[in-house]
């Protein structure tokens, strides 16, 4: 089983508003990205909250996945993910069951039921441990990591996070080539919203 964590644990400073909030056509990005999860059959969730965790927890009602807070979520995203990772043995009562992670960042919301598929074949294919995305050259979100990694956030310079352990497995990266440009679209600000969410 691959489960996934969803990072909503910044401060969305340059943006102003909490990117969970923000609508992609009905949806808040956060519900965008649930259901293509759970589209894709991945229905063992972890979200990870922290900055403003006190507005997003109780609108909650819809989601049935586990909600943690990441209390030192103003030292980096890493600290996020390795909350999301350690929540995952809340989650379910046979961790061993739990083959990878798939992390989904929630400013990263241009994701698909097809794109989550093509990662999820690549993983349980290629016998990587490493999954990701690439539109053309560029690497993106999600990534899959095998539980195998998980220890080794625990290891990883704060300011490269994820990426050390990218970089530590070369050999052990699968590139699974997208045709989606949402993959390395990042909403950080009003402009960037207005570009890629208001004009799709």
């Amino acid at each position: 089983m691959v489960s996934g964590i969803i990072l909503a644990a910044g401060s969305s400073q340059r943006m102003g508003t909490p990117k969970a909030f923000l609508k992609i056509g009905e949806q808040t990005f956060l519900q965008h990205i649930v259901e293509q999860l759970h589209l894709a059959r991945i229905v063992d969730l972890v979200l990870v909250l922290g900055a403003h965790a006190e507005e997003i927890q109780p609108t909650l009602s819809w989601f049935n996945g586990k909600v943690v807070i990441n209390e030192q979520w103003q030292e980096g995203q890493l600290t996020s993910i390795i909350t999301g990772l350690d929540a995952l043995n809340l989650v379910n009562a046979e961790p061993e069951e739990i083959h990878g992670a798939m992390i989904c960042p929630v400013d990263h919301p241009l994701l698909s039921q097809a794109i989550l598929v093509d990662l999820l074949q690549g993983f349980w294919r290629s016998q990587k441990r490493i999954i990701l995305p690439t539109y053309k050259g560029k690497r993106g979100h999600p990534v899959i990591f095998h539980r195998d990694y998980f220890g080794e956030f625990r290891n990883a310079p704060p300011e490269l996070g994820a990426r050390a352990v990218v970089r530590n497995h070369p050999d052990d990266v699968f590139e699974v080539v997208a045709q989606e440009s949402g993959i390395v679209t990042n909403i950080d600000t009003p402009e960037d919203y207005e570009k890629y969410i208001l004009k799709l």
